[in-house]
């Protein structure tokens, strides 16, 4: 049943194109009938041979061109009908494909970090180009063989019994056969070739984990292990797959066996009829024509249920993707606010990951419009996940988050997120031009609007330097660019998004003193105006924030200017004392 199930699944996919999907039902239906045509007509054919001693010869001619005349047109109707399926199941299958594709891209892209943090990236292609392709070809084999093979068995195949209920009835059974053994050897394997695939996706991971951190294999000498290690997942691909190609082997065995056991049983008892005066040697010749068309549909079916059985593990794979839920998903009536005030509030804002001790407990806090804060604390204190929350990347447990009054909860994510502008730690760029990943800060920006931007950021020197200015592309993840270059296009990106509550965290912590002195005029220059949080390790850089809050573990212990935190002697002090010294006290 979850066989079945999965191939409804896939079909039903279709139901923007279900005009064409009923056409192509339609076509598929009258080449079975003209398919079921032939081997009458051939049959009468015969039949009429048999009787010309019989017959004048006028009427011989006329009725072998009666004969021969349907024929023609049945053998035209059929090529026509065969040409308009091939085109429109092609067309269909193709622009499905596409449509899939998309759909999953967005899908993915649209899920929060709790998804993305424990799926790797490799996995997610290989699933989405494997089961994109898988369901093109089924679509395609479908429409094109299938659905005939189906019809076949359905419709016409009782019609046989109208010609000669005993013969039609041999052809009946030989179906029942080949049905039979087809789902017993799905059972036998469907679960084998599910741990298959999961194999297959462990390859494409570990290929994935490998290429992306090939300066750690090749900097600790890792090729061997990692080789290895890959020959290992292969090797367990092996393992589990070839008893599946053994039982579908025996069914390809069993397959050519029964088709020639029915031809042969056809053809005596054919005989046999035909010497008891019930069946024609027309007849005889039909019933052989039904059982090579049939058993021909019948092997292909096998092939392609086999075929499915092998691609099965990775459309369920891919359909799991696409039914995963968002953990932030919009309430119904959640609304576009449009360009915020800035105002931003934590109202008693607990939360924990799941499967995870408490991170935040407590948290309360009012950033008024262009007012700085900071975040300060040890690693793991909940800085970062405070700021995750602001953005909406996770739902708090308890309390609310609110922006301008309204529950983040109540706000479209696109209306929230285009109010909020960060600049990550890590620049994150695209590889992509200079100006493609300035125009991610906002699409419509003119050519004037990027340069100003770059000036404010202290980034406009550097960029007319390269090779083709703005259009020099900066390779994967900013990989041409130094530090410094990536992070001062990233507040350019920043500055053209004009988001009225921006976020900095750890904006200058990989950056030398040089580099972090221009970086800190372009950050001034971003701040200007904004709501403001700073998410900082080296306490230099919050001198000048009008609140600085301090978490420890998970709440907010200290809060105040630096000069009243630094009188209250406490943890914040502490801090202070630390960098300074590197050493800590009490």
């Amino acid at each position: 049943m979850a066989f079945l199930h999965l191939y409804w699944r896939v079909l039903a996919l279709l139901r923007d194109d279900k005009w064409v999907a009923f056409g192509l039902t339609a076509s598929a239906i009258a080449m079975a009938g003209l398919q079921f045509l032939e081997p009458v007509l051939f049959g009468r054919v015969i039949d009429l041979l048999s009787k010309t001693d019989r017959m004048a010869v006028d009427d011989v001619w006329a009725a072998a061109y009666t004969l021969l005349a349907i024929w023609a047109t049945v053998g035209l109707s059929a090529i026509g009908a065969n040409v308009a399926v091939s085109l429109l199941s092609d067309r269909m299958a193709h622009r499905n494909r596409l449509v899939m594709m998309s759909r999953y891209f967005q899908h993915v892209l649209a899920l929060p970090l709790e998804f993305h943090g424990d799926v790797q990236s490799g996995r997610l292609m290989k699933v989405m180009l494997v089961g994109t392709d898988n369901l093109f070809g089924l679509w395609l084999s479908f429409f094109r063989e299938h659905l005939m093979t189906v019809v076949s068995a359905v419709v016409l195949l009782p019609l046989t019994m109208i010609l000669n209920w005993r013969l039609g009835l041999l052809l009946i059974g030989l179906v029942v056969v080949f049905t039979g053994l087809t789902a017993f050897v799905i059972r036998k394997t469907q679960t084998a070739q599910m741990k298959v695939e999961e194999f297959h996706t462990q390859l494409a991971g570990s290929a994935q984990d490998a290429l992306s951190n090939v300066v750690v294999v090749q900097s600790f000498t890792r090729l061997n292990s990692e080789a290895k290690m890959f020959g290992d997942i292969m090797r367990q691909v092996l393992d589990h797959q070839f008893p599946v190609l053994n039982w579908w082997a025996v069914v390809n065995v069993l397959t050519r066996a029964s088709s020639t056991i029915t031809v042969i049983a056809i053809f005596m008892l054919g005989t046999l009829l035909h010497l008891q005066g019930k069946a024609t040697v027309g007849d005889i010749v039909s019933f052989m024509g039904f059982a090579t068309l049939l058993v021909s549909r019948m092997e292909g079916a096998v092939g392609f249920v086999s075929h499915m059985l092998f691609q099965a593990p990775s459309l369920r794979q891919y359909f799991n993707v696409l039914d995963t839920m968002s953990t932030v998903p919009e309430r119904p009536g959640a609304k576009d606010i449009g360009r915020a005030v800035g105002e931003v509030r934590f109202e008693g804002v607990g939360f924990s990951y799941p499967n995870s001790g408490r991170i935040l407990s407590g948290i309360e806090l009012i950033a008024h419009p262009g007012q700085t804060l900071a975040l300060v604390g040890a690693t793991g204190a909940g800085k970062t996940t405070s700021m995750q929350l602001l953005q909406r990347l996770w739902d708090p447990i308890e309390g609310r988050v609110t922006l301008d009054g309204v529950d983040l909860r109540d706000i479209t994510l696109e209306s929230l997120r285009r109010n909020i502008g960060v600049v990550f730690q890590e620049s994150m760029l695209f590889n992509r031009s200079i100006r493609d990943n300035l125009l991610v800060g906002r699409a419509s920006a003119t050519q004037e609007e990027i340069e100003r931007a770059c000036r404010m950021a202290e980034a406009h020197d550097f960029i007319i330097r390269q090779p083709n200015g703005y259009d020099t592309m900066v390779g994967e993840r900013g990989a041409t660019l130094s530090g410094g270059q990536r992070q001062r296009l990233s507040i350019a990106r920043a500055l053209l998004k004009d988001p009225p509550v921006l976020i900095l965290d750890e904006a200058t912590s990989a950056l030398d003193a040089a580099t972090e002195a221009k970086v800190a005029k372009a950050l001034r220059a971003l701040m200007a105006g904004r709501t403001t949080f700073i998410i900082a390790h080296r306490l230099s850089t919050v001198r000048d924030a009008d609140e600085i809050l301090v978490f420890d573990l998970g709440r907010i212990v200290e809060r105040g200017n630096f000069p009243e935190l630094i009188a209250m002697n406490g943890r914040f002090a502490d801090l202070v004392r630390t960098q300074l010294t590197g050493t800590t006290t009490g």
